[in-house]
Order: structure tokens, then C-alpha cells, then sequence
């Protein structure tokens, strides 16, 4: 088990290893790979990022306590995620191009010619914050399963993982992380899959798992479950599946995504680069929820201790050792295809969003590099062990924070910067005041946190509150 687990590591880390052929000791390459991604690639490498650790674990763990109500995720981040896409990744890569930026925040706050400083800056502040909290819970998620499958304690899977994305980032930057998230891609399907048809072998065959998940509870197969939603009306139906949609909506607030649009060859791929990710994508998220259906069949026990184990767990009571190794491989890829990128996001932000230029070497990079993998490194040592928790906070606010944002901009509309840094602001504050007061019960925290910022900008066309803009900006 251990021996098949480093050789499928050890791959991942040759792949990136290999990119050092095609590196630039520049910026532009380290950050976005100098805007040379083909289509396939930028495709893989975006669902690979998105499907991360939270998939192998949270979502696991997730389906695993609360059944079938848990599709409505999948159809609201797809959906959500689909709709944003037909009018917002094309014009950031042409942004991208026209404006030279390096970062996302760079995007957001020159979108149109203009040069919001301060709009960047707290657009870094934020990216730099909360993916680095996002990043500590990939590590979070590869400790747990190495706990479980190899006895090893959880500081010790953090510490590998950020060891090897280190490696690899430093080989090639985001190229680097783009290569191995494709290699990753497969692995994490493979893994995934192999489960999937053993677990199905185990219960017995398709007649037998359809007879005995029904046996779990009297609503763990209801399409809208009172134990997940809390009431039984069809209000809270609509709230938790728009939640969701809000959900796949903050795809692009996230930097570590978004810089995959960034990074590809030409703004007109957009097409084949959705191809490639929502096919992949929609694929991967149905047999994970059928996977983790099958986990609380075969291991009712984990219930009762820590459900986002049950992927590792049932891989050791299935496979044999050399199988478990790969799916220990799957999951360490899905954590580390995400981590990669939030780190070199979080790396753009401190040397392009605080002192655009004065910091912006090769040299400063990789030493940001290294700085934000120590922060993230030290949250998940320390922090909540909740991969689920964790992502969700930080994708919520990411997204609560950039998306109204980048919508606004993609529609054709101007706001001036102190409007766009109150929408900004506004948003994250409000998914922290909703988690703050426990309302997650009515509907997920994206949903509030991207209205709040829609209200501000349509508060920002009302003539008298214009006033009170132009009045604050000139002092």
C-alpha cells in the first residue's frame, strides 16, 4: 500500500518536474503560464482544482450523513457554475491579455482600463486570507486519510503535502500545477470509479444496493430530506437548492479556478475548455455521490465517529494493499491539485495586489511562494478539522466577495471604486454575520452574501446616494 502510494505520488511530482522544459524565469510564466494553456489542459486542470479534497472527503462525508438530498449540491454548483461561465470567462482572459495583469485581483480592479488600487488591495487582502484557509483544508483532508489507511498522525499528511505542491510549484509555477492537475484528473476519476464498482460487488449488485439503501433511514432516499432541509414545505426545498445554485455561482470568485481561464491560449477556446470541464465534471460528481451512497451500506459504524473518513475507510475493508495505495494517490491528488493553486494565487496577491511592481520578480514569487505554504501549512495544524467546514466558509466568501463584482463587469456596467470595494466588502461580511448567527438552516451563505452585494450597486444608481459617493471620494 504504501509503496503503490509513493509511486503514483512520486508521477504526480515528475510531471511537474517535466514542466521546468517549457519554464520562463518570468513572472507572467510563474503566475499564469504565460497565457499558452491549450484547451484540454485548462479544462482538466479547472475541474481537477474545483473537485478537490473537499470531494474525496467533505462531499463524501456529506452524501454519506444525509443521502440523497445531497444531489441538489451537484445540480446547484453545475448549474450555478454553467450560467456565470457563458458570460464571464471569456472576458477575463481577454482582460487578462488587454490589461497584462498577473493576478485576479488585477482583473477586478483594472477591468475597463481603470486602475483601482485600493480595490486590489483588498481584493488581495481577502484572496490572500481565505484561500489560505482554503488551502489548510486540502492538507487537512490527505492527513485524515493517511490517519486512517496508514495509522500515521494528521500533522504528518499535512506536512507531505505541502512539501510536495512546494516541490512542483517551484519547478513551473501555475504550468506546473496545470500539468500535474490533468495527471491528477485521471487518477481521481480512477480512484473514484474503482470504488465505486467494488463497493457495488461488495453489497451484492445494483438490485441490492437500490433494496438495502432504503433501509438507512425512512428520508435518507427522499429528494428533499427534513433531516438535511429541516422543514417539510416546499419553501425550504426552493431555498436549499438556490443556496446551492448560489454556490456554483462563486466559482468565479475563486483566484485558484479563475486563473485557469487566465492561463489558457486564446479567449475563443472558451468552448472546447467547457467541454472538456463540465463533462468531466458532471461525471466525477455522480459517482462520488453513488460512492459515498454505497459507504454508509458497507460501513454504518463510521456514522458514529467521523463520516468524512468514509472514503479511506472503505477502501481499506475493500481492496487490497496496492489499490489502497492508489486510492490514497486519488485523494492526496484531488487535495494537492487544489492546494497548488490557492498557494499560487495567495503568491500573485503579495506580489502584485500590495506593491504592484515593486515586488514583482521571479525571486519575490517563489519566496511568497514558500510564505503563504508555511500560513497554510500552520491553519490546518492548528485550525478546524472539518474539511467541510472549511471550504465552505472560504468558498463562500470568496465568492460573496468577487462574484457580484465580475458579473456587474461582464454585463457592461462601470461602478466607481469606492462602490466596487463596498460590494466587496459587504459580501464577505455578510456570509461571516450569517455563519456568526447560525442561519445556515434558511438558505447557504452565499445566497445572502452575493444580494447584499447586487443591493449596493443597486443602491449605488439611486441620484442621492451618487451624492454621497462622489462627496466621499473627493473628501
Amino acid at each position: 500500500m504504501v509503496a503503490s502510494f509513493i509511486f503514483f505520488i512520486l508521477c504526480f511530482v515528475v510531471i511537474g518536474m517535466l514542466s521546468m522544459r517549457k519554464r520562463q524565469e518570468t513572472s507572467r510564466d510563474y503566475l499564469i503560464a504565460s497565457s499558452s494553456i491549450k484547451p484540454w489542459l485548462a479544462g482538466l486542470s479547472a475541474v481537477a482544482t474545483n473537485n478537490s479534497g473537499y470531494m474525496f472527503v467533505g462531499q463524501i462525508g456529506f452524501t454519506y450523513m444525509y443521502g440523497l438530498s445531497s444531489i441538489w449540491i451537484m445540480v446547484g454548483f453545475i448549474f450555478g457554475d454553467f450560467l456565470t461561465s457563458l458570460f464571464v470567462h471569456k472576458r477575463i482572459r481577454q482582460t487578462t491579455e488587454k490589461q497584462s495583469v498577473l493576478s485576479y485581483a488585477g482583473v477586478l480592479s483594472s477591468w475597463g482600463g481603470v486602475d483601482y488600487k485600493y480595490l486590489r488591495m483588498v481584493a488581495g487582502f481577502i484572496t490572500l486570507l481565505f484561500l489560505g484557509v482554503y488551502a489548510a483544508a486540502q492538507l487537512n483532508a490527505g492527513s485524515k486519510a493517511l490517519h486512517v489507511l496508514l495509522g500515521w498522525d494528521y500533522e504528518i499528511g499535512a506536512i507531505i503535502g505541502a512539501l510536495i505542491v512546494l516541490v512542483y510549484c517551484f519547478a513551473g509555477g501555475i504550468r506546473a500545477s496545470i500539468w500535474t492537475d490533468a495527471a491528477q484528473s485521471f487518477v481521481m476519476f480512477g480512484a473514484m470509479a474503482l470504488m465505486l464498482v467494488m463497493s457495488f460487488i461488495a453489497i451484492g449488485g445494483v438490485g441490492d444496493f437500490t433494496d438495502k439503501i432504503h433501509e438507512v433511514s425512512p428520508t435518507y432516499m427522499d429528494w428533499f430530506s427534513t433531516d438535511l432541509m429541516f422543514e417539510d414545505s416546499p419553501i425550504a426545498a426552493i431555498f436549499f437548492v438556490l443556496g446551492w445554485l448560489m454556490g456554483g455561482v462563486c466559482v468565479i470568485g475563486q483566484p485558484h479556478i479563475m486563473v485557469r481561464f487566465m492561463a489558457m491560449d486564446k479567449a475563443n477556446n472558451i468552448g472546447k475548455v467547457r467541454a472538456y470541464y463540465y463533462g468531466f465534471y458532471v461525471a466525477f460528481f455522480i459517482i462520488t455521490i453513488l460512492t459515498a451512497l454505497t459507504a454508509r451500506i458497507l460501513l454504518p459504524e463510521v456514522a458514529s465517529f467521523d463520516a468524512e473518513l468514509a472514503l479511506p475507510t472503505l477502501a481499506q475493508s475493500l481492496l487490497p494493499p496496492v489499490l489502497v495505495g492508489l486510492i490514497l494517490a486519488g485523494l492526496f491528488a484531488a487535495t494537492m491539485s487544489t492546494a497548488d493553486s490557492q498557494i499560487l494565487s495567495c503568491t500573485a496577491a503579495i506580489t502584485n495586489d500590495f506593491s504592484k511592481n515593486r515586488f514583482n520578480s521571479y525571486f519575490a514569487n517563489k519566496i511568497a511562494t514558500i510564505f503563504v505554504t508555511a500560513l497554510a501549512l500552520t491553519i490546518a495544524l492548528f485550525g478546524s478539522s472539518s474539511v467541510f467546514a472549511l471550504v465552505m466558509i472560504a468558498w463562500s466568501t470568496l465568492g460573496s466577495s468577487f462574484a457580484p463584482l465580475l458579473i456587474t463587469y461582464a454585463f457592461g456596467h462601470k461602478v466607481s471604486e469606492l462602490v466596487a470595494i463596498v460590494m466587496v466588502i459587504t459580501g464577505f461580511v455578510t456570509v461571516l454575520l450569517w455563519r456568526h448567527f447560525e442561519l445556515g438552516h434558511i438558505i447557504f451563505d452565499a445566497a445572502p452574501g452575493i444580494m447584499v452585494g447586487f443591493v449596493v450597486l443597486l443602491l449605488s444608481k439611486i441620484p442621492s446616494f451618487n451624492k454621497k459617493v462622489i462627496y466621499a471620494q473627493n473628501g
